[in-house]
């Protein structure tokens, strides 16, 4: 995959943003990064578009600055002149697409089924923008088209929020989610930068979906985790889930053997492993890949190298 869809994949979110002046570009920009966005899709939906790109990318190191709703040839050249670094269209424009594949500028073109997608795999793309996506057919679609093209996946937009972003993140053929709630245009016109930032922090959570899966112990053996089990049952009537290294018992694990952490772990779950792993990994923590637990070429589980009051932690894929 390319290295820029790859990055927008690790992020796995767009904010759309729609720019009446480039004077509050950077303050948006910074604000996005400050949020844990370090990405933006601006809209040629205003003059101000080219111009907005243009100061993203001279004041806002980091940030990786792209063009949407791009509908025809000029505007392409617009946005690549400006320095976009990858374009976005919603519908199939056989021009845009060949201009973008000529100069090796990534391209999102919309399609909402079939037709769309057999277009795009006979020009080479496997990453296409999905829209509007719930209007189109929402999630049953997406999960319907994994079936007949496997190598596709997909950045919805349209219709999607913090509220039903997570079960859109949880699709294995959805790259990123794309959408303008994370800077909505009446914070931007109020040059409400933190108001901004809350809420791309506020969509990140709802991104990922942790929560608490379960606490695992440590047991040294398989007797011993026999008799922890015994216990659990004979005292709580507990009932032990048989496992080939660990028995589960509800909220607890008893492991057959000691597993990383002192007295054991604290499974975190979250909507993708990968996606959690490089948000992660931008806090400073990283994943031991020798630990990880695969599933279909996704990761189902994961250790972190990072330890709380001697309990490792580890994420485990919703």
């Amino acid at each position: 995959m390319d290295a820029i869809l790859a990055k927008i994949g690790s992020i796995g979110l767009v904010p759309v943003i729609k720019l009446d002046s480039a004077d509050k570009a950077p303050g948006l920009g910074r604000a996005l990064v400050a949020g844990g966005l370090p990405v933006a899709e601006i809209t040629f939906r205003t003059k101000a578009a080219a111009d907005s790109i243009r100061a993203l990318r001279a004041e806002v190191p980091g940030l990786l600055v792209g063009a949407g709703t791009v509908l025809n040839l000029a505007q392409a050249r617009s946005a690549l002149e400006a320095g976009a670094s990858f374009i976005v269209s919603p519908g199939f424009d056989e021009a845009v697409v060949d201009f973008c594949l000529e100069r090796g500028l990534p391209v999102l073109p919309g399609v909402t089924g079939p037709d769309g997608i057999m277009r795009g795999l006979a020009k080479g793309l496997e990453v296409l923008k999905f829209f509007p996506a719930e209007a189109a057919g929402g999630l049953p679609l997406v999960e319907a088209l994994a079936g007949p093209f496997p190598a596709v996946s997909f950045v919805p937009t349209g219709g999607i929020d913090a509220k039903n972003l997570g079960a859109w993140a949880r699709r294995p053929n959805v790259l990123a989610i794309g959408g303008s709630f994370m800077a909505p245009g009446a914070l931007i016109e109020a040059e409400d930068w933190p108001g901004i930032e809350a809420l791309c922090r506020e969509a990140l959570l709802a991104l990922h979906g942790f929560s608490f899966a379960h606490v695992g112990i440590n047991g040294s053996d398989e007797a011993e985790c026999g008799l922890a089990v015994t216990l659990l049952s004979t005292l709580f009537g507990i009932a032990g889930r048989e496992g080939a290294s660990s028995v589960m018992c509800e909220g607890i694990e008893v492991t057959k053997r000691p597993f990383p952490g002192a007295h054991g772990h604290l499974a975190i779950r979250c909507n993708d492993v990968e996606r959690a792993v490089a948000r992660l990994e931008g806090l400073g923590v990283k994943a031991l890949g020798e630990t990880a637990k695969t599933e279909k070429g996704r990761i189902k589980a994961v250790y972190l190298d990072r330890e709380l009051l001697g309990f490792s932690i580890h994420l485990l894929r919703a």
